[in-house]
């Protein structure tokens, strides 16, 4: 009898933690269900918005505008992935319809555009940070009011297109560039998968039988087109700009190129027109002013401030020129296209050398028979500011380091900037040190001819 009273109890003990460990796990996991819908809840307008770390590096003034961008639609990140047939064919209709009604914003604020109207062309790509800071730069500028703002792009970008479009401190206009690979990225002068891969040797380009294999580059390489589009858009904007658009066709007045990592000191306007006129005075030889030098140290930025270099065109850091040295670099055509280099600016550096007369006038010039000589800013108005690029590539394209020192050194210079005159020092810079080797990635007969026919024919149409 005891053992039997044993064993029940020990039954009902077992009973009475069977239904506590159930219950224990009941409330554990009805626990566990609310918590992620509160943790889903808590975080979900942070997943339907902008990035975090993204968002703290675009300038404050555009935090606004961006949030109401954001929550306004739902954009796709075209970069990410695939375009369909349909959507290719929508962002084609949507460029020809721009790239025809040549629309300039806030015509009716700052007035029409005169043919003496400083020009300022920006190469666009998809650097959505960099391009802000960019343009946030450019708003502070002293007489920014006074000029044309052009972005000639070569990516269609809601995102973008709503950052330019929303520019409201002086005349703003868009260009698209029609032969990109975004918009052809299954034929030429996108990635056909007919073409042949880059390092494959000629004869087993042959055997393969794709459909570049009798044009390698000199090292033997066939063309990638994203690093052909960048010389291919900046000589379409170049001509577009210059005798294509019905606002500058007539426009003798400087054109100044940018591109969307650089970032301008305040005073770069007035360094500009102070540069066109010592060059009338006292370098009339002179024909391009470049606004920096890609400097890695700003500690002697206050020492040059005022001082300007006459020599050989070297670099691209906030490069002008007007339409008397466009018309000479145009007729030299030929060989800007078919110059085996994909960059743009050492194919310009070999026009100049080879094609261009040497500019007769005033003043002591570089002992060189270069045609393009350049007056200099030695302390930068135009900085470039770019992690990543065709020549570099980093984890975190979008750093903003760089930013943050150029604008402190900015800020350390203040009462160095807006020079009432320049002091000019002459070098003997030559071409042979300039131009070496060309780099290659041009060989492929249908890029050159791709070039040369946007010379010609402002409406070429590619299928």
């Amino acid at each position: 009898m005891k053992a039997l009273s044993i064993f029940g109890t020990s039954n009902t003990y077992i009973g009475c933690l069977t239904r506590t460990l159930a219950l224990v796990l009941f409330v554990t996991f009805f626990w566990f269900q609310i918590y992620v819908i509160n943790l889903t809840i808590r975080d979900w307008p942070r997943k339907t918005s902008i990035n975090e770390t993204y968002f703290s590096q675009i300038p404050q003034e555009f935090h606004r505008l961006l949030k109401k961008r954001h929550n306004a639609t739902a954009t796709t990140n075209a970069t990410s992935r695939s375009l369909t047939d349909t959507e290719i064919s929508e962002i084609r209709r949507n460029i020809d319809k721009i790239n025809s009604e040549q629309r300039v914003y806030n015509e009716e604020t700052f007035g029409p555009v005169f043919p003496d109207t400083t020009v300022i062309v920006v190469q666009v790509h998809t650097r959505f940070v960099y391009l802000a800071h960019l343009i946030a730069s450019l708003a502070q500028a002293k007489d920014i009011e006074q000029s044309l703002l052009i972005f000639s792009h070569d990516f269609w970008d809601p995102d973008i297109n709503y950052l330019v479009q929303s520019i409201d401190f002086c005349r703003v206009m868009q260009i698209f560039y029609p032969y990109s690979i975004q918009t052809h990225p299954r034929t030429f002068p996108g990635e056909d998968p007919r073409d042949c891969p880059r390092n494959i040797t000629q004869k087993q380009a042959l055997l393969l039988k794709c459909k570049n294999a009798e044009h390698p580059d000199l090292y033997g390489h066939y063309r990638e087109a994203k690093y052909t589009q960048t010389k291919h858009h900046w000589w379409w904007k170049a001509n577009r700009v210059f005798d294509q658009l019905k606002v500058t066709r007539n426009q003798d007045g400087m054109v100044l190129f940018l591109e969307e990592d650089h970032y301008v000191a305040e005073d770069f306007l007035h360094v500009l027109r102070l540069m066109k006129r010592t060059c009338e005075y006292s370098c009339e030889r002179c024909n391009v002013l470049t606004l920096g030098t890609h400097l890695t140290t700003y500690d002697s930025y206050s020492e040059f401030n005022h001082k300007v270099e006459v020599t050989s065109w070297i670099t691209n850091m906030g490069l002008a020129f007007n339409r008397e040295t466009w018309s000479k670099i145009k007729k030299c055509a030929k060989i800007f296209c078919s110059y085996d280099d994909y960059n743009w600016d050492y194919s310009l550096q070999r026009v100049a050398r080879n094609c261009l007369p040497p500019r007769k006038g005033s003043g002591i010039v570089p002992r060189s028979d270069s045609g393009l000589i350049a007056m200099m800013m030695l302390a930068n108005r135009v900085f470039h500011v770019g992690e990543c690029g065709i020549h570099q590539h980093k984890e975190n394209c979008e750093s903003t380091a760089v930013i943050a020192k150029v604008q402190n050194v900015l800020k350390s210079v203040q009462n160095h900037l807006y020079p009432t005159q320049l002091t000019l020092t002459f070098t003997g810079t030559t071409q042979e040190l300039i131009l070496g080797k060309a780099n290659g990635g041009w060989g492929d007969l249908r890029d050159q001819e791709l070039c040369w026919n946007i010379t010609l024919n402002p409406d070429l149409i590619l299928p």
